[in-house]
């Protein structure tokens, strides 16, 4: 067969054992957005995996055998002569699979007074603690994944797939804004790391040169539209297509190419403006081709290293990238949709069937910036309480500083009684209606990481019940609007500032599929 057989040859997603090396593949690379910053936690976390998936493959040899015996057992029984077994051959048959089980437990057994098997049971809880306690979240929600209410024998994709086809999407604003927009985590991107991004209806490849800069450039080559982001490298301070091995530098000007003895000066491919800010990779979109004419401000605590990572949430949501800034601003939403305790979870048909006797109370207060040169800026004052019976619990008591930065960054800075740290939120359209919306949270060293994540799930907590608005509801550009509504109109105001004569509309890049 070896020698003189034809070969087929076909992968699929979990064929086989495939799922067995995706399990121990994702288990060693889960870590991956921690290693920058503690090599030795990564070690850890590698060498733990590959322990625990020799276990597993050790456990699936157990299971097989115990099914064998088990199913030689049942072979037995169906090859008897008569159709209804008499009683001495009923009992023949439990004793068979009573051997089998005494056959399991003494295997468990031996397994388990077997001091590497120990070994390994006690190294696998003791990194399961050290996750729980020490690393930090990460936790991402597919736009399929919640926010939808699947009809019987539905799928939540299928679900996913219906609203977004029959919803009516309403006047809705130009698609993509003008400002900057979040990209990734610094520090998931190492030197000569290459990433394959979609934002803004654009295929992008952000990378980061041998001597730390990071650039972004339009990721398919001009030559014959290989994608450079995916098998590309990074040389020197080049990134190297993958297909014939054009050399690209930061300013997308092709400086060589492998087999030609000259490099055509129209040899490039566009380079977009980037910032690195915040432990954030910040993209400038504009429309009108304008150079950027404001800056987003320096957190010193989280540049310095002062405060450090402590996790990190994506949520991608199929609505129109203005919905969610304006959440600040509608105060009258937090009581309602937020004040149910979280222990009802985000099914808004559920949050108020239990825990009556638990609160949340907000106040809440939305202003924009006046001044001069800062009209990009708009500001919340934001306080969380719990209360249990109606008695206030001043331990949890939660306050917020929340800076809104363009059209899709916010800062939210918090305070309690474990210290101090600051929320960056980033909203990025993907297509002109799928945004990502990325929560990363930074704490100074008095807050245990355990606390930080507990405050991370609380917040994704409370973004996974917008997110059930947001995916099925309407843009309506004429709301109405009683007199405590008031800020949204003025939010809407100064939102409009971000859009320009040629901003993308829906019907623009829907039509003609350009995004």
């Amino acid at each position: 067969r070896f020698f003189a057989l034809p070969v087929f040859h076909r992968r699929g997603p979990c064929s086989g054992f495939d799922f067995i090396f995706f399990f121990r593949r994702r288990l060693n690379t889960r870590h991956t957005t921690f290693s920058s910053s503690s090599p030795v936690a990564a070690t850890t976390a590698k060498a733990f995996g590959k322990g625990f998936s020799l276990f597993f493959f050790a456990a699936m040899g157990l299971l097989t055998t115990v099914l064998g015996k088990l199913q030689d057992a049942v072979m037995w029984v169906s090859e008897q002569d008569t159709l209804k077994p008499s009683a001495e051959v009923v009992r023949e048959e439990f004793l068979k699979l009573l051997e089998a089980g005494q056959a399991l437990a003494v295997m468990v057994l031996a397994l388990l007074t077997n001091r590497v098997v120990l070994f390994a049971l006690a190294a696998y809880a003791a990194y399961r603690l050290y996750v729980f306690f020490f690393m930090p979240l990460e936790h991402v929600r597919r736009n399929h994944e919640i926010g939808y209410i699947p009809a019987d024998r539905q799928s939540n994709s299928h679900r996913a797939q219906e609203v977004s086809r029959r919803r009516r999407v309403g006047d809705l604003p130009p698609v993509y804004p003008n400002g900057w927009f979040f990209i990734m985590p610094a520090h998931e991107l190492p030197k000569k790391g290459v990433k394959q991004v979609h934002v803004l209806g654009l295929e992008l490849a952000v990378f980061r040169t041998e001597a730390g800069k990071v650039a972004i450039l339009d990721a398919y080559c001009p030559h014959l539209g290989a994608n450079l982001a995916a098998g590309g490298i990074v040389d020197g301070n080049r990134l190297v297509c993958p297909f014939h091995g054009w050399e690209f530098n930061c300013e997308g000007q092709c400086e060589r190419i492998p087999y030609a003895k000259e490099v055509p000066a129209i040899a490039q491919t566009k380079a977009y403006t980037v910032r690195e800010v915040n432990d954030s990779i910040l993209l400038w979109f504009d429309a009108e081709g304008r150079d950027p004419y404001w800056e987003v401000p320096n957190l010193e605590m989280v540049t310095k290293g002062k405060w450090s990572f402590r996790g990190k949430t994506q949520h991608f949501l199929n609505s129109h990238i203005q919905e969610v800034p304006e959440n600040a601003a509608d105060v009258a939403h937090l009581d309602y949709l937020h004040g149910p305790a979280l222990l009802n979870g985000i099914d808004l048909r559920n949050t108020r069937k239990r825990f009556q006797f638990i609160e949340h109370k907000w106040l809440a207060n939305w202003q924009r910036c006046e001044e001069k040169g800062r009209e990009h800026l708009s500001f919340l004052d934001l306080t969380h309480m719990l209360t249990i019976c109606g008695v206030r619990v001043p331990m949890l008591d939660f306050k917020v500083s929340v800076t809104q930065i363009g059209p899709g960054l916010v800062y939210l800075t918090w305070k309690s009684m474990f210290g101090e740290g600051v929320f960056l939120q980033g909203l990025t359209p993907q297509e002109p209606l799928v945004q990502e919306l990325t929560h990363c949270i930074y704490a100074e060293w008095r807050v245990p990481t355990i606390i930080a994540k507990f405050y991370m799930r609380g917040e994704a907590g409370q973004v996974e019940r917008d997110v059930m608005v947001w995916n099925n509801k309407m843009y309506r550009g004429n709301p109405l609007l009683v007199k405590e509504d008031s800020l949204i109109r003025q939010h809407r105001r100064w939102y409009s500032q971000f859009y320009s004569e040629h901003s993308p509309r829906y019907e623009d890049v829907k039509d003609g599929m350009s995004w």
